[in-house]
């Protein structure tokens, strides 16, 4: 992943840069409940929004789907999607999340881990009513996002999270509190279906182990270290998590279209 400008980067391609695989706010676990609560299997047209590096569509593709597409507006990635999972069964879609050219009620199932955190309400709201339009009646959509607790969490505070954490991450990033979440997804004609949580402790020890492994987790400390403009971004965003990390967490939910 090429990256020009450390101090303007946007906090997930660094962490990629420095050999960071799993870059989603509730690890690999909570992708596994997310992917295993989709259930995809071989009669499966499924459909991943902003798939960045092909983590989770390295996941998916080992379900066999009928049909995967990934919608990427990063033209780095889509190259390096294209090369990777260069399959009959998968096509890479330089595009937005909001405008997926994908026909209407041609999908089963959709996910997006990470994304919708990344854009303002009215844009969530298109991405998901899009979502809706491409799926077929009875289809899944999944999201993987990171969120404020608890659900009566002070404006004032919610206002705070929301201003360092963008400053830190370089994306106006804006988590939502778990019922702020369903009610996107309801408001749009979604039917919730299950709710599950992680802690965000994305760049601590443990949580490293646990996605990455102890070799490549020794390598990207490696790097980390190495890079000095890196590690001062990335000692940032994890000095942000771990201010707030009582008023964070991680939030996975599965909907359903009627």
């Amino acid at each position: 992943m090429k990256i020009e400008n450390i101090e303007k980067s946007q906090g997930h391609w660094i962490l990629a840069k420095m050999g960071k695989r799993v870059l989603r706010p509730g690890g690999k676990e909570l992708t596994l409940k997310m992917i295993n609560a989709l259930n995809i299997n071989s009669n499966d047209v499924v459909a991943e929004l902003a798939p960045g590096l092909g983590f989770t569509a390295n996941i998916t593709l080992q379900k066999s789907p009928k049909m995967y597409f990934a919608i990427e507006q990063n033209e780095d990635a889509v190259n390096l999607l294209k090369n990777k999972f260069n399959y009959k069964n998968v096509k890479i879609i330089n595009g937005n999340a909001s405008q997926t050219t994908l026909q209407d009620s041609s999908i089963n199932k959709v996910y997006g881990e990470a994304m919708l955190t990344m854009h303002a309400d009215h844009r969530k709201l298109e991405i998901i009513k899009e979502t809706f339009r491409v799926l077929k009646s009875g289809g899944l959509y999944a999201i993987h996002e990171l969120a404020l607790t608890p659900n009566n969490i002070e404006d004032k505070v919610k206002s705070e999270i929301q201003k360092e954490l963008a400053l830190a991450i370089k994306v106006n990033a804006r988590p939502l509190t778990e019922s702020e979440w369903k009610y996107l997804l309801e408001s749009e004609g979604f039917i919730i279906k299950e709710i599950y949580t992680n802690s965000m402790t994305l760049l601590e020890l443990k949580r490293l182990i646990d996605d990455e492994g102890l070799f490549r987790t020794i390598k990207i400390a490696f790097s980390v270290l190495t890079h000095s403009k890196a590690r001062k971004r990335i000692y940032e965003m994890r000095s942000i998590f771990r201010k707030y990390q009582k008023n964070m967490n991680a939030i996975t939910i599965i909907a359903q279209k009627p």
